[in-house]
């Protein structure tokens, strides 16, 4: 009910009067039935716009830090968090991709729109970074397409340790939808995994127009931060 309310009186009408977002490409997204959209990740604000523009609900995958703060703050924040469709995933240790995996597909058991950023966590500097290949074990587990989706403009209104946007104009953009069925049972195959994945980036990084670091955003951020290396396309998703 409280996803309802954001979605529809509190925060929904607030983003697209803020941010008036142009919307292509909204068909792809199946109406019914479990699919992933996975998508690039920007800003802060991408948790909140690309469900205020869809017509279904759509479930996150979101790190556990955002349901952990001290405080009555913390609890306002947990609670918003989980009335917004976030679930939260340990990101640390071993067992973390293995968990968010879990996590997803009992979403997708349920027939639902499952929400993912394969990279992983937001681009410090606005580029599209390699993708972890969670995304595309789920999607041949479970046997549902992938919907690629480009936020283009939100990381200038909102750029990294920003708290409030500014105000501007977005666009979110959906592809059609990526079949991989010819691959079923093949999710424990580590070259597979790998080529969905980057299959799956490459149809983003067509729809966003993004250069693209051919490194893990994260890695990147912790070697230096702030900054990361010149690269180009690697071979494999040139066009």
């Amino acid at each position: 009910m409280f996803y309802h309310l954001l979605k529809y009186v509190l925060l929904g009408p607030l983003l697209r009067l803020l941010f008036r977002p142009r919307i292509e490409g909204l068909e792809h997204v199946p109406e019914s039935g479990a699919a992933i959209v996975a998508g690039n990740h920007l800003s802060f604000s991408d948790h909140f716009l690309m469900p205020a523009v869809l017509k279904r609900r759509i479930t996150f995958l979101a790190k556990q830090e955002y349901f952990t703060g001290p405080g009555l703050k913390g609890r306002l924040t947990a609670a918003f968090f989980r009335g917004a469709g976030q679930i939260p995933v340990d990101r640390s240790g071993r067992e973390a991709g293995q968990a968010a995996i879990r996590e997803g597909l009992r979403v997708l058991s349920r027939g639902e729109l499952l929400g993912i950023y394969p990279e992983g966590t937001r681009s410090h500097d606005g580029r599209l970074y390699k993708g972890k290949v969670g995304v595309a074990v789920m999607a041949l587990r479970a046997g549902v397409p992938v919907v690629p989706c480009a936020m283009v403009g939100t990381f200038e209104l909102q750029t990294p340790g920003k708290v409030l946007p500014r105000v501007g104009r977005v666009t979110i953009r959906f592809g059609e939808p990526l079949d991989f069925s010819r691959f079923a049972g093949m999710e424990d195959e580590k070259a597979v995994v790998r080529a969905v994945t980057d299959e799956i980036m490459y149809r983003i990084l067509a729809l966003s127009g993004q250069e693209y670091v051919d490194e893990y955003a994260a890695d990147v951020k912790a070697a230096a931060p702030g900054t990361g290396p010149r690269c180009a396309l690697p071979r494999r998703l040139r066009g």
